[in-house]
């Protein structure tokens, strides 16, 4: 696996949504600010941040001090809080979840360029993970 799918997104620590009460991992300030809106204007407080995946949630990352920034303050369209066959599974290639099931050879066509070193889920997944766990199993 690439650096990105393994080291490089992993996550040091958890913390509860404070809307759904629920643990979430920890995210990178880096994954916060490349898809929020306006990033320009957001002060991190110096705190970690967390990816909640609650698809119920409005809630997409929340701060150590229970902030919460919502899908309305993101840019993306966050694919597993969406219940479409268009929502994303993978941001560094553009695959929907429909293309994941439709065509298998994405999922592998991914696996190859992660382990080519060729992924950027840190910074293109809002979750700072990556994708490959997100793919429909075969």
């Amino acid at each position: 696996m690439s650096d990105c799918c393994s080291k490089a997104c992993s996550t040091h620590g958890s913390h509860r949504c404070p809307v759904n009460g629920k643990e979430y991992k920890e995210v990178s300030v880096k994954t916060v600010l490349h898809h929020i809106k306006q990033p320009w204007d957001w002060n991190d407080n110096q705190q970690s941040y967390f990816f909640c995946d609650d698809p119920d949630c409005n809630v997409v990352y929340f701060g150590q001090d229970n902030s919460v920034i919502e899908k309305s303050a993101v840019r993306t369209n966050v694919g597993v809080k969406e219940k479409s066959e268009n929502a994303l599974v993978c941001y560094c290639f553009g695959v929907t979840a429909n293309e994941a099931v439709m065509q298998p050879e994405a999922r592998q066509f991914v696996l190859e360029q992660t382990k080519g070193h060729v992924c950027e889920c840190e910074a293109r997944n809002p979750s700072g993970r990556c994708c490959l766990k997100d793919f429909p199993k075969s």
